[in-house]
């Protein structure tokens, strides 16, 4: 992994526009999400884009691999617009993307954005051809292109002439450091292309995706050295459970902290049946945690010892996050500010009263041993003691009034 450049802490990009969405330095980091439906059922996936979209994705990629596809794209964008949902969607061309963004115009047409990736259009002579036919659709109808280089499937071709060139070194380079240059290369090269086919630097986004996070590091810091073009931040295929969110946060942490990406997507499997936004979610729980952008009300809660062997402590913290999850979408409209809200639920007195004190609410029950009363702390001041059966739904009373005292007065002044 390479060394971090502290000289990306002034990094500039061009700022692309996908739909209505601006894409870099200076603006939001922007969560985007991927469906996995099938892309011609337009059903279930209007009905999964609307669930992201709630969810909190800014931008929504679909699958577009065949005519049925393609031509289901318009469908689509005219139900979401009914149910007035206003979320770009991306396009993820691979192989036959010049076929069916020519054959289908309207697909075309629509689409906020087309992610190309440079290792699947083909090879030989027909690589820049297919290439660029992509780009005169993109220029036609001014939409930007994310190139996505993929070392799954990088430019074989590009691979071997570099190997073939690295081979015939007097000291070469090992075979996973021309991999890691060659996926640079490909990327870099490719919006170069871009541009010599006409289309302004505006228009472009790149993304080099690996499955390693060291390796997807050090990728990143080349690629914000090199260009002015915003990155989209990822690991290709993170995994599954805490292995695919830990990755990502780690990751995603890494380089945002250094200033590196401005759009992001967690590739984490889902289990058999859960939802999708679960990728939408740890996106979001990243930049809030960094401080770089606020969804939702926070709890923190302490994670239990011999002190407390009660669950209500346990019990209490899942319901007040459950509850402010819930409130989400609400509060996002009639209080504003409400998503930088900060709720300790504490099990003991060791750091209870302390921890309760840094929050905007706190509340610090009893321990295994202690008397059976929960003060509740507000900004930083004892305010009132709790206790009995209706505990929980008191507390819950009581950050009700404090989000609609607090907030409700910000929108009045508004």
């Amino acid at each position: 992994m390479q060394e971090s450049d502290s000289n990306l802490s002034s990094r500039k990009t061009e700022t692309v526009m996908v739909g209505s969405v601006p894409v870099g330095v200076g603006h939001p980091v922007v969560i985007q999400s991927m469906t996995n439906t099938d892309t011609q059922d337009v059903a279930s996936t209007v009905r999964q884009v609307k669930e992201l979209y709630e969810a909190g994705s800014e931008i929504v990629r679909i699958t577009v691999n065949t005519k049925a596809a393609a031509q289901a794209v318009p469908a689509i964008v005219r139900e979401l617009e009914k149910l007035e949902i206003d979320v770009p969607l991306v396009g993820d061309f691979h192989y036959n993307g010049h076929l069916l963004l020519t054959e289908i115009p309207d697909c075309a047409r629509l689409l906020a954005k087309y992610r190309i990736n440079p290792g699947n259009v083909g090879k030989g002579e027909r690589h820049d051809e297919n290439f660029k036919c992509m780009i005169d659709v993109a220029i036609k109808h001014q939409k930007p292109v994310r190139i996505g280089v993929n070392w799954g499937s990088l430019d074989q071709e590009l691979l071997a002439s570099n190997m073939d060139k690295n081979a015939s070194l007097s000291s070469p380079l090992d075979a996973h450091t021309v991999l890691m240059d060659t996926i640079v290369e490909s990327a870099m090269a490719s919006a170069q292309a871009a541009i010599k086919y006409g289309l302004s630097k505006d228009k472009i986004i790149i993304s080099a995706k690996v499955s390693e996070v060291p390796d997807l590091i050090g990728i990143y810091r080349r690629l914000a050295k090199l260009s002015e073009f915003p990155l989209h931040l990822g690991l290709t295929e993170a995994g599954m459970g805490v292995k695919g969110i830990v990755s990502s946060a780690a990751a995603l942490s890494v380089l945002l902290t250094e200033g590196i990406g401005e759009t992001i997507r967690v590739s984490i499997t889902p289990a058999p049946g859960a939802s999708r936004t679960e990728e939408v979610k740890v996106c979001q729980q990243v930049l809030q945690s960094l401080k770089l952008r606020s969804f939702t009300a926070q709890v923190t809660a302490c994670p239990g010892c011999g002190r407390t062997t009660s669950t209500v402590f346990q019990e209490l913290a899942k319901n007040i996050e459950d509850h402010l999850s819930i409130k989400r979408i609400e509060w996002a409209k009639s209080y504003p500010g409400a998503e930088n809200l900060k709720v300790a639920v504490m099990g003991c007195i060791v750091n209870g009263p302390g921890e309760s004190k840094h929050s905007d609410i706190g509340i610090s029950l009893p321990g295994t041993g202690e008397e059976p009363r929960a003060p509740v702390y507000i900004d930083g001041a004892h305010d009132t003691t709790l206790d009995g059966p209706t505990l929980a739904q008191d507390f819950i009373a009581i950050v009700e009034n404090y989000v609609k005292n607090k907030y409700g007065s910000i929108l009045i002044k508004s």
